[in-house]
């Protein structure tokens, strides 16, 4: 893990499984998701104080890369990192990790920053200066 990442763990719940225990290919965006709401929360700015301040984050794009399945219970460690940060954009880049270290996915969102009413906003001065240190090129 890169010195300026941020990292979490998820348990695998039965629910985010197939039958044939693996999770379902769509239940990692969920993942990531929890993930980018903790690493805010580390920030000291949960999503919904950001909300309250009139600040989104839609998804424009994501890319999901599968190497290993995940199963039920297994603990996974989830790495974020932001890829591009400047104007109303952001992008994360994150890398999942089973107990042994194996790669099970690695991914990317990429993120506009609107108001509420769903329109284009600069990112925040304040956040971007809570953000930068987190911010690492993209990987190849």
């Amino acid at each position: 893990m890169m010195p300026s990442a941020f990292a979490c763990t998820h348990r695998v719940t039965y629910s985010e499984c197939t039958i044939g225990n693996h999770v379902y290919y769509s239940r990692y965006l969920d993942i990531l998701e929890e993930a980018r709401g903790e690493f805010f929360r580390h920030l000291g700015t949960p999503l919904l104080a950001l909300q309250a301040s009139d600040l989104a984050f839609p998804v424009l794009e994501c890319r999901l890369k599968y190497y290993s399945p995940a199963r039920y219970d297994d603990v996974l460690r989830i790495e974020l990192w932001l890829t591009f940060l400047k104007g109303v954009r952001l992008n994360f880049a994150y890398r999942v990790l089973n107990s042994a270290g194996k790669p099970v996915v690695e991914g990317e969102t990429f993120h506009c920053c609107t108001s509420l009413a769903e329109k284009p906003k600069r990112l925040p001065e304040v956040l971007i200066q809570l953000l930068e240190p987190h911010l690492q090129p993209p990987v190849s």
